[in-house]
């Protein structure tokens, strides 16, 4: 777990960045709609060494996010039988063909727990334009889902300050493995 906390310390730095909220808007944006590493990784520093603005940190990372959510959206309106072979060669297709399943059963809902939970979002996305979801409630969804997660964090920070920096690093490996069994738990959820 040593690793993981001298990448915490070099993420901890970068966020403060003069143009760190810059990238983190960037970073939103692309993993909403293709990008794999999802922006919890820079927001959660970028809170933890200035909370103050920890609240506009989480705007600035659901407005990106939102948008980048669009951008996917308008990826599965137009321009899905361009990218399908890409969903073939990185994997992504089974988790493609369970999100059309969702859509078809939960509609909003589906958008909505795509955006809270450690699911991949930018497959949604794709999806919800694919099947023509409409635009409103995609939108609504994807507001309410990614800003419930990034202001949880922001909130997190904001409740524990300094304390948060020191349970992170009391408890990275913790951490890490429960952020793995989440993860693994979500995926378990959305085979099935």
């Amino acid at each position: 777990m040593h690793k993981f906390l001298e990448l915490y310390e070099y993420v901890l730095k970068l966020a403060n960045h003069a143009k760190a909220k810059y990238y983190l808007f960037f970073l939103s944006v692309a993993e909403s709609s293709f990008f794999p590493i999802p922006p919890d990784v820079m927001l959660l520093p970028m809170c933890l060494s200035n909370p103050k603005k920890a609240w506009k940190f989480a705007f600035i990372t659901t407005v990106g996010s939102v948008l980048g959510g669009i951008i996917g959206y308008l990826i599965g309106v137009y321009a899905f039988g361009f990218i399908e072979p890409y969903l073939y060669d990185w994997g992504y297709m089974p988790a493609y063909e369970r999100a059309v399943m969702w859509f078809e059963e939960w509609g909003f809902w589906a958008i909505f727990i795509a955006g809270f939970s450690p699911i991949p979002y930018k497959v949604f996305t794709i999806a919800g334009g694919a099947l023509l979801m409409p635009i409103l409630p995609f939108i609504l969804a994807s507001i309410i889902g990614r800003g419930a997660r990034f202001y949880l964090v922001a909130l997190f920070v904001i409740m524990f300050g300094k304390q948060a920096d020191d349970l992170i690093r009391k408890h990275m490996g913790k951490l890490v493995w429960g952020m793995v069994l989440l993860i693994i738990f979500f995926l378990l959820i959305f085979k099935i």
